[in-house]
């Protein structure tokens, strides 16, 4: 009896695992820290880049990118704690477009502050309860320390000028951050207060330098009209069509058609070419000038529309089906029986333009006044679809800034303002709490640290500096990365939107506070593969 105690019982399946209080929070904490230090070197106008080379030899795809999402989402990860922070920087990425390194690095300087704090048996959940008062204060310094000018055109306009100057700072765009921060910002504010970002459409063509780009009032298609049709039309009539224009042969898969005669098999071509004729036929019922399907558009049905006089444009993609019919008013049609029911695009005029070596259609005067095209021009491909994230980011914390119009001040003013607080708060707490919200401070200062590190210059004395600077109560103040030294970020323009701010810290609190809780970590047995044909 004795002997049968001392076997272990098995309750979990074989080959499954399961790690247990302190190895489970070690192996979170690892990991956590182990994405955190990855991308930290991106952080800042003077971050590092990363080169992403894809594993499949087939498709030899490079990216080089400093965007935290980018990064984060192409690299595999197998722990769960790294997942985690995976996962709030795809978020901070869906929500408002920018701070997915900052969110990454402060959730991981979070988990390292915590650990120093477990290593000194101060139980989790104390830990939890210590950052979770801490956040509360930080966010409402954030609030306070807001400014509005949403009722100021002009120094709203100056404020999303600067936001956009401060973001494209960290990327690839920094050195024409003037020109884009213009083209952004002219791109968003036709949007008139939307935060759907549809009617930009951005195209990027190899060729020339990135200043080369340029904001276009219109729609740019990337494709071409068909044989013989016309290259220009005004005043147009756009019906926008999901059909199949290829039947003009038989095709039923998998079916066998038997005839006794060459002649027989000429008739069913006619008949099938008849048929074509009869549907071409009934979409220009719709009495228009202009024919745009998704799918493909064979010959004969082509030289059809060019006998008519219409433009017909074929495989425009999916996507570039659904602006056409957001920004031209149309709807897009797959049956052509009710002519009169069907809502037709407009547009003022459709012509074909080059831009580089490549001939675009160009759409202009269209209903939806917000539509507009950003040209991307580049020397490769990477540096276009660098570009194009940057671009993307700016846009999305604009449109976001244009909904919530507070902004706050960037340089590492604003976390060295949490801190601040956080501190004050910390010293009239009694408890072990209190030990918590230090290290929440401490974890915020890290920030400002990290960037002055990833320029090269000296973070201990400059970070110093601003403690002191904020202890005087000059809450505005940050660090001047062209300088390397301390400065009035309010005097610099160095502006950010309060959302992005208040994303980063929160989402980085509730994944860091997530992380903490775990003391168990369980991993399922793997399926077991069963032979294709069992013999």
């Amino acid at each position: 009896m004795a002997g049968m105690a001392l076997n272990p019982i098995q309750i979990l399946k074989q080959q499954a695992e399961e790690e247990r209080g302190e190895t489970a929070r070690l192996s979170s904490f690892v990991g956590a820290i182990a994405i955190g230090d990855l991308i930290k070197s991106t952080l800042g106008p003077k971050g590092m880049d990363k080169i992403l080379q894809s594993s499949n030899p087939a498709h030899e795809n490079i990216q080089v990118t400093n965007d935290g999402a980018t990064i984060l989402k192409s690299i595999g990860v197998d722990n769960p704690a790294a997942k985690v922070l995976v996962e709030i920087s795809k978020v901070q990425d869906d929500e408002v477009g920018d701070g997915t390194t900052s969110v990454t690095v402060l959730a991981c300087e979070l988990l390292k502050e915590a650990e120093k704090l477990v290593a000194q048996k101060i139980h989790p959940q104390t830990i939890v309860a210590g950052y979770r008062r801490a956040t509360d204060v930080a966010r409402a310094a954030l609030q306070d320390a807001s400014i509005d000018h949403g009722n100021e055109p002009e120094k709203f306009r100056e404020d999303l000028m600067n936001i956009a100057r401060t973001t494209l700072g960290s990327k690839i765009l920094t050195q024409y951050k003037e020109h884009f921060s213009k083209l952004s910002v002219d791109a968003v504010l036709r949007l008139k207060g939307s935060t759907s970002l549809d009617a930009i459409k951005i195209i990027k063509i190899p060729g020339g330098g990135l200043v080369d780009s340029y904001l276009d009032e219109g729609f740019l298609l990337q494709k071409k009209p068909g044989v013989n049709q016309p290259k220009r039309v005004e005043n147009a009539r756009i019906l926008i069509g999901n059909t199949s224009m290829d039947a003009d042969k038989i095709k039923v898969f998998g079916s066998r058609v038997r005839v006794d005669s060459v002649a027989k098999v000429a008739e069913l071509e006619l008949a099938e070419k008849e048929k074509m004729k009869e549907k071409v036929g009934r979409i220009l019922k719709h009495n228009i000038n202009v024919f745009i399907n998704r799918q493909l558009i064979y010959n004969y049905p082509e030289q059809l529309f060019a006998d008519a006089g219409v433009m017909a444009i074929e495989h425009a993609d999916f996507e570039g089906v659904e602006r056409l019919a957001l920004v031209t008013g149309g709807e897009i049609v797959s049956t052509f029986d009710n002519p009169e029911l069907v809502k037709l695009g407009r547009c003022d005029l459709i012509e074909e333009v080059m831009i580089g070596e490549e001939k675009l259609l160009h759409f202009s005067g269209v209903p939806l006044g917000e539509a507009c095209t950003v040209i991307l021009r580049g020397a490769t491909q990477q540096i276009l679809d660098e570009a194009e994230r940057s671009l993307h980011d700016a846009l999305c914390v604009l449109s976001q800034t244009v909904k919530e119009t507070k902004t706050i001040f960037g340089g590492g003013s604003s976390e060295m303002l949490m801190s601040h607080v956080v501190f004050q708060l910390a010293q009239k707490t009694p408890g072990k709490e209190a030990i918590a919200m230090e290290a929440f401070g401490r974890a915020l200062t890290q920030l400002p640290t990290i960037i002055a590190d990833n320029a090269g210059y000296d973070s201990s004395q400059l970070v110093s500096e601003l403690r002191a600077a904020h202890a005087e109560g000059k809450k505005t103040y940050g660090i001047n990365m062209e300088t390397g030294e301390i400065g009035d970020m309010q005097q610099l323009g160095i502006t950010e939107s309060l959302k992005v701010k208040r994303a980063v810290l929160l989402s980085a609190a509730e994944a860091a506070e997530m992380i903490l809780r775990v003391d168990d970590v369980i991993k399922a047995a793997p399926r077991q593969r069963q032979p294709d044909h069992p013999h």
